[in-house]
């Protein structure tokens, strides 16, 4: 099994349709809050797209997980090179809280809390009523987190698309069996 694997990494679902994951991060918490609101910093981990740290303000996220990683893996099928989605910053309390509007779903709340010289990245993900729309949303935001963890830490991230796809299968095992 992947070292990147933790038993204590895997998101757990707080409600049937509200999914928790958090990750221990290398500080200081203005290093992680860069990377949740700078589009060019998240474009590295997660998806590109500048944003405005008011409430209200329209998020337009680009996601090309090709660019995550070096290889990239093998994306699977039904997957595009680019995905686009329009937010919308629900609240934020900098650097701390950055709740924000996600497609159809309830809508995803970061939070921030400095644990010494680490910081603990809570993501909550909630009413992802569609099993398998929950079981990439689990894996997805598992294996982005990865990518964030090993570029904080200054190590190699593992393929994105290849850890995403090992993922699913763990989450489908560990979510509905």
């Amino acid at each position: 099994m992947n070292a990147m694997l933790a038993e204590d990494n895997y998101g757990v679902l707080t409600e049937p349709a509200t999914l928790k994951i958090e990750r221990l991060l290398p500080g200081p918490v203005d290093r992680i809050w860069s990377y949740l609101t700078d589009g060019e910093l998240r474009r590295q981990w997660l998806a590109a797209g500048a944003m405005e740290e008011k409430a209200g303000a329209p998020v337009d996220l680009v996601w090309r997980n090709d660019e995550l990683t070096d290889p990239p893996g093998t994306r699977p099928e039904g997957f595009g090179d680019e995905h686009r989605m329009t937010c919308e910053v629900i609240a934020i309390d900098a650097p701390r809280l950055l709740s924000i509007s996600w497609g159809s779903t309830g809508g995803v709340t970061f939070t921030l809390q400095e644990k010494g010289h680490e910081v603990l990245l809570t993501i909550v993900h909630k009413r992802v009523e569609d099993p398998a729309v929950l079981l990439n949303v689990s894996a997805g935001w598992h294996s982005h987190i990865d990518v964030l963890e090993a570029k904080l830490r200054g190590t190699t991230p593992v393929p994105h698309w290849d850890n995403f796809a090992q993922l699913r299968g763990v989450y489908a095992e560990r979510l509905f069996d």
